[in-house]
């Protein structure tokens, strides 16, 4: 059975409703993304950070899942599937994927701040005082700038066995994750979905200059053929 291995970035949330990561000006929903998404910014003032990701938990609540995602949940029926995304949201879940590796945490999920693996789901409000069984102050299950991404090494080796790798939605520019496509084997064909390519076509990678939604339909059609 092919193995299609997906990366998926903000550009296939943002059809539901989920902004990107920041916008132009380097802010994110207002904010400095150094204030909100650094250790330094929440050891500085941690109310603030969790603020900030509980209006992000109740946003996500408020979104579903948008025909990309079903789309790709879908192509498991046929194939092998293996969704790797930069995205903190649930969403390809809800719609039905079996196989998500999520490099930069989850929305849903807690964690100890003294013990990384320590984690539990969490679908309200984080506050100070909220604390694990140990009695340490909980946080955002999140990995943030400065951070190590402790599931880079699970998802290169999955790039390496892929038949078919398949980029949506992502400026290929926050490292790790934009080095995955490197991993692939050289005889892998890479498609890159995006309504602003940040690469062009050449022998390897077929740019599919369309929305997310459109951009699986049309991955779909060349699968077909």
């Amino acid at each position: 059975m092919t193995h299609i291995v997906v990366l998926t970035g903000a550009g296939i949330s943002a059809e539901s409703g989920i902004k990107t990561f920041r916008d132009a000006n380097g802010l994110w929903e207002g904010h400095d993304v150094m204030d909100v998404a650094t250790p330094q910014g929440f050891k500085k003032n941690p109310e603030l950070v969790l603020d900030f990701y509980n209006q992000r938990r109740r946003q996500l609540q408020d979104v579903n899942p948008n025909q990309a995602h079903f789309d790709l949940a879908g192509l498991e029926e046929t194939h092998k599937v293996t969704i790797i995304t930069q995205n903190v949201d649930d969403l390809h879940e809800r719609a039905g994927s079996k196989d998500v590796i999520h490099l930069h945490g989850e929305l849903l999920k807690v964690r100890s701040t003294k013990n990384e693996e320590d984690v539990s789901s969490w679908s309200g409000d984080l506050n100070l005082g909220d604390h694990c069984d140990k009695g340490y102050q909980l946080r955002p299950h999140i990995v943030w700038f400065g951070e190590d991404v402790p599931m880079i090494e699970t998802a290169i080796a999955i790039c390496k066995t892929a038949d078919i790798l398949l980029i949506i939605g992502t400026s290929m520019q926050v490292y790790p994750a934009a080095g995955l496509l490197n991993y692939a084997q050289t005889n892998t064909p890479i498609y890159y979905i995006d309504p602003k390519p940040a690469i062009e076509s050449n022998a390897k990678i077929t740019v599919i200059a369309h929305t997310a939604t459109q951009g699986v339909r049309h991955f779909m059609n060349l699968l077909d053929h």
